[in-house]
């Protein structure tokens, strides 16, 4: 999905309506903020909150998440392809987050094979070649799991468990966020309230829930 197209959408649709972003926000219980991040391209609707949004501005579902009004005729033709982005979407989501892990699995198997080698050839190995040894590891394992983590952090979202809303954290929150496993502990930018936050591949998760 085009979260620029979708964002562009609802803000024509609620300046159709007549309504500020404050009045919209109103009457869905939410933060004009939230509509900002969307009409911005920046967030997306929660499922809870699709329908009560579509209602006010006299949409379809299957038109919000296509980004434009759709006739009767096109009406199944556009559900299916909304249906096929988002799977197509998660797929490629979990590809390009499985090689940032096993590049990152890959620079941590390299750094510590290099380390061995200097310690059990430790007579061998003359100093300065140890030296660059050790600098290569350490350059090989900073590198990966910079690019392990910057693929963590951009692929896909992160979900709040208070509001719902999908989001993509800051790089410095990603950093010195708590997780275990599949979930971190982080700030939504969109309540501001702090949660476990789940790690899901695309927005598909949630409209299946």
């Amino acid at each position: 999905m085009d979260l620029l197209l979708i964002g562009k959408f609802i803000a024509e649709e609620r300046k159709r309506k007549g309504y500020t972003q404050r009045q919209l926000s109103e009457k869905l219980g939410i933060s004009d903020k939230t509509i900002s991040k969307w009409e911005c391209g920046n967030g997306f609707p929660e499922i809870s909150l699709l329908l009560p949004l579509c209602n006010e501005l006299d949409i379809t579902v299957n038109e919000l998440l296509s980004g434009q009004r759709v006739s009767e005729e096109d009406y199944q033709k556009k559900a299916e392809e909304n249906m096929v982005n988002m799977i197509r979407e998660k797929e490629e989501n979990k590809t390009k987050f499985a090689l940032t892990i096993t590049i990152g699995i890959i620079s941590t198997v390299t750094f510590i094979t290099l380390l061995l080698i200097v310690c059990m050839y430790t007579d061998v190995i003359a100093l300065p070649v140890k030296g660059v040894l050790i600098a290569i590891a350490c350059a090989i394992f900073v590198v990966g799991i910079a690019v392990a983590a910057e693929g963590d952090r951009k692929i896909g979202f992160f979900k709040c468990r208070k509001c719902n809303e999908l989001f993509i954290p800051s790089f410095a929150a990603y950093t010195f966020g708590m997780h275990i496993v599949t979930t971190r502990y982080l700030k939504c930018p969109h309540c501001g309230a702090r949660s476990w936050c789940k790690k899901v591949m695309s927005k598909e998760d949630i409209l299946q829930r």
